[in-house]
């Protein structure tokens, strides 16, 4: 009988991680995505290096366009949008420090997607 308690617990304890391992992968899934996703989107338009501001313009509504699944990754995509229109209507110093709130935005969704980001 103590045989057929532990086999039990055993069978009980490994098919309650299945599910975990599920969910797990299922997000795995959905991340990856929404990775692609919006490499996808920055890989379309101008380079960034030949014309920053026109580049920072062919990007802001594609971002907005996107559905994301990943608060992270669309938290990141939001920041990054909103720090897009500021520095394409930007002049002057003011573009200059807006640059900066783009590659801090850039630098976030990397951290999340690694290499997504120019």
């Amino acid at each position: 009988m103590a045989v057929a308690a532990v086999t039990t617990l055993a069978a009980c304890s490994s098919s309650s991680s299945a599910p975990t391992a599920s969910a797990s992968a299922s997000q795995a899934s959905a991340t990856a995505q929404d990775c692609t996703n919006v490499g996808d989107v920055l890989a379309d338009g101008p380079d960034p290096d030949a014309d920053s501001a026109g580049y920072a313009e062919a990007q802001v509504l594609p971002l907005q366009q996107l559905k994301i699944s990943t608060p992270a990754i669309q938290s990141a995509v939001t920041q990054l949008d909103a720090a897009y229109k500021m520095f394409s209507s930007a002049i002057g110093s003011a573009q200059t420090q807006d640059a900066i709130k783009v590659s801090s935005a850039e630098s976030t969704l990397n951290a999340l997607c690694p290499g997504v980001a120019p």
